[in-house]
């Protein structure tokens, strides 16, 4: 469970918590329980405030957009669902790595030459 920051800034980023459940809900198109759910069983992971009320970034928006979406257009299951996601984020984990590994090597072959 994440605690939720306090911002003094007027424009939230995309990890900002800012979204209550409710909203949530509404604008991906599912009940509040099923956002409760998908936190049960560890596919998001909304912040929560001294009173233990969720709020959720856009990031965590998105992320239920896509669970639906897997679920829905699809036809993956809620274990698939999981694998998928995790697959997913470790493969932008590894490009990551990749472009750090290619700078690394473009920064040592300037550097290697006369």
């Amino acid at each position: 469970m994440r605690q939720a920051r306090t911002t003094n800034s007027p424009s939230a980023g995309p990890d900002e918590p800012c979204y209550v459940i409710s909203v949530v809900a509404r604008v991906v198109g599912v009940h509040s329980q099923t956002l409760r759910y998908y936190e049960q069983l560890g596919l998001i992971a909304p912040w929560r405030t001294g009173g233990n009320v969720r709020l959720y970034s856009a990031k965590d928006v998105e992320r239920a957009r896509r669970i639906k979406t897997l679920m829905e257009e699809l036809g993956i299951n809620l274990a698939g669902v999981e694998v998928v996601l995790r697959m997913a984020e470790r493969m932008a984990e590894m490009e990551k790595h990749m472009q750090r590994m290619a700078e690394e090597l473009e920064e040592a072959r300037r550097s290697a030459r006369p």
